[in-house]
C-alpha cells in the first residue's frame, strides 16, 4: 500500500476536480494537475500541486491518475492519444457516466495495459474530504483499488461494490435516482404551499420532517418487498392511490401549477390496477419499471 505522500496526478479541474486535487495536496500528496483551460491550474500551483504543460506530462508524473471531466465522451477524447503514457499505471475514472461507458473504458484500457478503476462520487465539491462524502468504486483489478485504497481516502471514505467496471456508476445513478425523485417531490411541494403565498421556509420543518418519516419506513419496507416478491399491502395499495391521485392533479391546475413532474405517475397507477395489482402496494411499481 503507498504511502501517504505518493505521488497522484488530477486531469480535470472543474469543481470537482479542483476539490479534489486540493485534497490530496493538503493530505500530502505529491499531485500533477492538468486542465484544458491552464489558468484553472493556477490556486492549486498556489497551495503546491505542480501544473502539467500536457496531459501526457501529467499522466507520467504519476502511477495513479484521476480523471473528472464532464462527460465520458471528454474522457475518451483526452486519453485515446494518451494510452502509451497510460499503459501501466492505475487509471481512475471519477466522471460521472453510465455503467455501459464505464465498461467501454474498461475495456479500452484493459487493450492498452492500463488498469481501470470506475468511480461515482457521493458528494459535491464542497463535502470532499469531510466525513459526509464517499465514492464508490469498481472494476475487474480489486486488487490495484486495495493498493491506493489510502491515498483514495483522503478524497473520501471509499465504498468497493464489485468487480464489474460499471457497478459503481450503476450504484452512483440508483442513488441519484433517489434524490432526483425526493427533489421533484420536494418542488411540487414547495410550489403548492406557496400558490397560497405560504412561505417555502415556514413550510420547511413540516416538509422535512414527514420526508424523513416517509423515507426510513419507505425505503426499507420497499426493498423486502422487492426481494421477496410480497407486494400484497393492508395499508395503502395501488387501487387507493390511483383513486386519490388525481385530485393532485386537479389540485396542481386549480392553484395554477404545472403538473409535470407527477402527471407521468398517474398512467403507471392505471396500469398497475388494470394489470390485477390494485391490491398491491407501491413496492409493485418497481416491477412494472421493467421493459418488456
Amino acid at each position: 500500500m503507498p504511502s501517504t505522500s505518493s505521488p497522484v496526478t488530477v486531469l480535470g479541474l472543474g469543481l470537482m476536480g479542483t476539490a479534489l486535487a486540493s485534497a490530496l495536496v493538503k493530505a500530502g500528496h505529491p499531485t500533477t494537475v492538468w486542465n484544458r483551460t491552464a489558468a484553472k491550474t493556477g490556486p492549486l500551483a498556489a497551495q503546491g500541486a505542480t501544473p502539467a504543460d500536457t496531459a501526457k506530462d501529467a499522466i507520467e508524473a504519476a502511477p495513479l491518475v484521476i480523471v473528472c471531466l464532464t462527460t465520458n465522451d471528454d474522457v475518451r477524447t483526452l486519453l485515446a492519444p494518451e494510452s502509451e503514457a497510460l499503459a501501466g499505471r492505475t487509471l481512475v475514472n471519477l466522471t460521472n457516466g453510465t455503467p455501459s461507458q464505464a465498461r467501454e473504458l474498461a475495456a479500452w484500457a484493459e487493450a492498452h495495459g492500463i488498469t481501470y478503476i470506475d468511480g461515482g462520487i457521493m458528494a459535491v465539491p464542497q463535502m470532499i474530504a469531510t466525513p459526509a462524502a464517499y465514492i464508490l468504486y469498481s472494476g475487474t483489478d480489486e486488487a490495484a483499488f486495495e493498493a491506493h485504497r489510502a491515498t483514495l481516502t483522503v478524497l473520501a471514505a471509499t465504498k468497493w461494490v464489485g468487480k464489474d467496471p460499471g457497478l459503481a456508476a450503476l450504484h452512483d445513478l440508483a442513488l441519484l435516482t433517489g434524490m432526483y425523485g425526493m427533489a421533484a417531490g420536494v418542488a411540487q411541494a414547495y410550489a403548492l404551499i406557496g400558490s397560497e403565498g405560504i412561505p417555502a421556509r415556514e413550510f420547511a420543518p413540516l416538509l422535512e420532517d414527514w420526508v424523513a418519516g416517509m423515507t426510513h419506513a419507505i425505503v426499507p419496507e420497499t426493498a423486502e418487498a422487492v426481494d421477496t416478491d410480497q407486494h400484497l399491502t393492508d395499508v395503502s395499495n395501488l387501487a387507493m392511490n390511483r383513486a386519490a391521485f388525481p385530485n393532485f392533479l386537479q389540485a396542481y391546475a386549480e392553484q395554477g401549477l404545472r403538473p409535470d413532474l407527477f402527471a407521468p405517475f398517474q398512467g403507471l397507477l392505471d396500469r398497475a390496477v388494470e394489470e390485477g395489482y390494485g391490491a398491491d402496494g407501491l413496492s409493485r411499481l418497481v416491477t412494472l419499471l421493467k421493459q418488456d
